[in-house]
């Protein structure tokens, strides 16, 4: 790996040029699914700087392109998501989403600009390639399906290892978070329909009141962590929703509740909905009602690869950048898909911001793009060299 990075007024002008597209990005936030004018854009980006479009990959929205394959030599990948979320900004930038009720909450924006600028890099020094770093801008990732339609386009089919970023508010700028094993957790999500029998609220005894069950239901599920689940591992379950009646008179005969659990254990996570299940129905049995669970299986846990997180560790401290052991995230991820077909590493960059991932305030400081380019352009280096004497 060369380690090199751009000097003087080089630097300023990537700096420059990566703040421009993560402003554009961040102007025009799509949905899962949605990312038409997002793909488009990016596809124009890599196309000026003389970068291929693998279109042998086909997706509906995303884009995966190619620098390198020059000279012989294995396949590593670069992932950023793509997609935004439903959400109203309210950061007041001048650069704020144009789309009323759509917004780059999570950093999605940042993320790709950041590839673009591993691409631009490694354009650079295409030559000097043994190997191919293939480009994965991935759709849906809020909606937890876009990894798998990668996959399914057999852009994954060769590659050695997948690399990807998250920023990560909580650190500084020029800091990134690099951790073998857990890192993020599974997230799936529950709809409970609990079913009863309807009276007049005056009557309650000729009813079976669904929503008295619900509340019992969802106190009875906070135990299922302090009892079921050793405190020396962890695990959330979390009740966000609850729905039940039309009238202040009226003891309806279903009410529903939704929520999610997170685990960073695939034990942890079985024995996690196996009790939910048994409290749930044993629970909503005793009072006499009935409850339909329905899950909404969610990405697994990230567990980083140890060899490509040490193989990162590397690479940061020839670049001077600051490595630390981040605190494990209990967000989801579907970067996770991809390590359970290769191995892979999932970074947080720090980009010291003001709020949390998911808020109308969300804020990167844009400082942090040109590192993170350089970081990943290395990485990607790095990584191919590793592969190959691993041959």
């Amino acid at each position: 790996m060369s380690g090199r990075t751009p000097a003087g007024r080089s630097a300023e002008h990537l700096a420059q040029r990566l703040i421009a597209i993560r402003r554009e990005l961040h102007r025009h936030p799509e949905l899962s699914h949605e990312e038409f004018e997002t793909t488009a854009r990016i596809r124009g980006w890599l196309k000026a700087a003389g970068i291929r479009i693998a279109s042998r990959y086909a997706l509906r929205t995303g884009v995966i392109a190619e620098v390198g394959g020059l000279r012989e030599g294995p396949v590593v990948a670069l992932r950023a998501d793509i997609d935004a979320l439903p959400i109203q900004e309210e950061t007041g930038l001048p650069f704020a989403s144009e789309v009323p009720g759509r917004m780059h909450a999570c950093g999605h924006d940042f993320h790709t600009a950041a590839i673009i600028g591993a691409a631009l890099l490694l354009k650079e020094r295409e030559a000097d390639l043994r190997g191919t770093v293939r480009l994965i801008f991935q759709p849906a990732e809020e909606k937890a399906s876009g990894a798998r339609r990668v996959i399914a386009s057999g852009a994954l089919d060769d590659v050695s290892a997948v690399f990807g970023l998250h920023n990560k508010p909580d650190l500084p700028v020029g800091a990134f978070g690099i951790k073998e094993g857990p890192l993020m957790a599974a997230a799936d999500g529950i709809r409970v329909e609990v079913e009863g029998r309807a009276s007049h609220a005056a009557v309650p005894d000729a009813g079976i009141d669904p929503v008295v069950a619900s509340a019992h239901i969802v106190t009875a599920l906070q135990s299922i962590i302090s009892r079921s689940v050793s405190p020396l591992q962890s695990a959330v379950i979390s009740v966000t929703q609850l729905h039940g009646g039309t009238a202040w008179n009226i003891i309806p005969d279903r009410a529903e509740f939704e929520g999610t659990i997170r685990t960073f254990d695939r034990s942890v996570r079985s024995r996690v909905r196996e009790r939910f299940e048994q409290v749930v129905r044993g629970t909503a049995s005793a009072f006499g009602a009935r409850a339909a669970i329905h899950w909404i299986e969610g990405p697994p846990p990230v567990r980083n690869d140890a060899r490509l997180a040490k193989l990162a560790e590397a690479v940061a401290a020839e670049l001077g950048l600051r490595a630390v052991v981040p605190v494990p995230s209990a967000a989801g991820e579907d970067f996770a898909v991809y390590q359970e077909q290769v191995p892979g590493l999932f970074v947080f960059a720090g980009t010291n911001g003001p709020q949390e991932w998911h808020h109308p305030k969300f804020d990167v400081d844009e400082r942090a793009l040109a590192p993170a380019a350089a970081f990943f352009a290395a990485l990607a280096e790095r990584a191919l060299a590793d592969a190959r004497s691993a041959s």
